[in-house]
């Protein structure tokens, strides 16, 4: 099975983290949600409490086939302070894995200079952090191992991203025709 991880800070964008969970699952990953500080309960920025799977000191990092960052305030500068959080990543890269980032999350991989000379996306005011990156301009970016996205506005769009990425483009066509999506 397909282990996913999403990372969540308080103030995660919930819809950034949510849609491409739900998504996921219905492709047939084991999504898990990982609360990256204190107990289980997670609230993001807009006020709704998630309750993740485990927190991240239970998260056994080799079980992991794919990690997702969620934006949103201030859970991108949570995740980005976040020394754990930032090993995770260096451990994800480090065999390969996909590493899946939306809105302000892409800056963090910028920050730590992931993207430089990829192609990307990211939220247009966090631009500056991925100064050696190719910003397309495109609400979704996929360039080796690592897929952006602009916004809340392009959750879909990245969620169909990653289920085509770990589970190919008909079951990610498949999902689309049963959740009746019509964007792109």
């Amino acid at each position: 099975m397909t282990n996913v991880c999403i990372l969540l800070a308080r103030g995660f964008e919930e819809c950034e983290a949510l849609i491409p969970a739900d998504l996921l699952k219905r492709a047939g990953a084991n999504v898990v949600l990982v609360a990256t500080e204190g107990g289980l309960a997670v609230t993001g920025s807009h006020g709704i409490t998630v309750t993740a799977d485990i927190t991240i000191d239970e998260l056994k990092k080799e079980d992991m086939h794919c990690l997702v960052l969620p934006g949103g305030m201030p859970g991108t500068r949570l995740l980005g302070e976040n020394t754990r959080v930032l090993s995770l990543i260096e451990y994800a890269v480090g065999r390969g894995l996909y590493v899946g980032a939306i809105c302000a999350a892409p800056s963090i991989l910028g920050k730590m200079r992931l993207l430089d000379g990829r192609n990307a996306a990211v939220y247009p005011s966090f631009a500056d952090a991925l100064k050696y990156a190719n910003i397309t301009g495109k609400k979704v970016e996929h360039d080796d191992i690592f897929i952006t996205a602009e916004g809340m506005g392009a959750a879909f769009g990245f969620g169909f991203r990653l289920v085509e990425t770990l589970f190919g483009a008909q079951a990610a066509a498949d999902i689309k025709e049963s959740v009746r999506y019509e964007g792109e």
